[in-house]
């Protein structure tokens, strides 16, 4: 469910590259004011995105300046400066990486030891941002009251996870959150939750995990789902998706310079759902690995 939002590198600017790389250590930091060093490690990509796009909606300037961390201790790094919304963020971050082990605990998937690593963070958090807690446990709970039921309907499944960003965006947004934000954001809750499990397509089938696209269409890999008669409608629900993301974004009024959010909302979803459906993941590396036996003749 983490870091598929990403940017589309070779179209960015410099300076959009620059703000992104400060934003993320700016998230780093909030979370270690909130939940601690050790929750560091929960860092995603997706809330950096959020934190640009946050910002720059609400009309809160970032201060940005060149500073030292842990794992940046003897070059600085142009980082940005932590704010209430990067506070808030950082609750959301850890939130939803302490609720995901417990998910994979539940699912007997191991998690536990993993899990230890934010219990300390997550008690934190849920004391200084009740409401942001309860936003994601609410729907968490959905979530897998959901997938328990077995729901084989692509939209039903996706809309806990879209209507966890939608609520917490209305409560981080306050009087500038708007029906345009909610329902940018609940598109693309929608679509983290969806590119997720069709990355995760054929590791569910042979695992027997509950995954939407597997009971909606019954193929019995990825490349026969997105090969096969079911591939138009797949494609249509993604593009539908873009459809609504382009139309909300085209009604928010931005403060600030827009262009790192157009690269990744109308530039960096598609190139990454483009990546999952070639089976390249999230880095787009689609080579396999070869087995100990392959390995073995090689080096003879």
């Amino acid at each position: 469910m983490f870091g598929y939002v990403r940017t589309d590198t070779p179209y960015l600017y410099i300076k959009d590259d620059t703000l992104y790389k400060a934003m993320y250590c700016g998230v780093c930091k909030g979370i270690a004011q909130v939940c601690g060093q050790t929750a560091r490690m929960g860092l995603s990509y997706d809330v950096t995105f959020f934190s640009v796009i946050l910002h720059n909606v609400a009309g809160v300037d970032v201060k940005i300046e060149k500073q030292h961390c842990l794992t940046h201790c003897i070059r600085s790094k142009q980082m940005a400066e932590v704010d209430e919304i990067t506070r808030q963020l950082a609750a959301l971050n850890i939130a939803l990486v302490y609720y995901k082990y417990t998910d994979d605990i539940a699912d007997g998937d191991g998690g536990r030891g993993k899990r230890l690593w934010f219990k300390n963070g997550f008690a934190r958090l849920k004391k200084k941002y009740p409401k942001i807690e309860e936003i994601v446990r609410k729907n968490m709970e959905k979530q897998w009251s959901c997938e328990r039921a077995k729901t084989d309907s692509v939209d039903r499944a996706a809309d806990a996870t879209a209507t966890l960003l939608a609520e917490f965006t209305d409560y981080v947004l306050g009087d500038k959150a708007t029906g345009y934000t909610r329902n940018l954001f609940y598109a693309v809750g929608k679509w983290i939750y969806l590119i997720d499990a069709l990355d995760d397509y054929d590791k569910d089938v042979k695992k027997g995990c509950y995954n939407p696209f597997v009971l909606a269409y019954g193929a019995k890999c990825r490349e026969q789902l997105l090969q096969g008669k079911y591939a138009e409608e797949v494609a249509y629900i993604f593009h539908s998706l873009f459809f609504d993301i382009r139309e909300n974004l085209s009604h928010i009024e931005f403060r600030f310079n827009r262009d790192l959010s157009d690269n990744i909302l109308l530039r960096g979803l598609p190139m990454m759902t483009k990546r999952i459906m070639e089976g390249k993941g999230c880095n787009g590396n689609c080579k396999p690995k070869k087995d100990k036996s392959t390995q073995k003749k090689d080096t003879e």
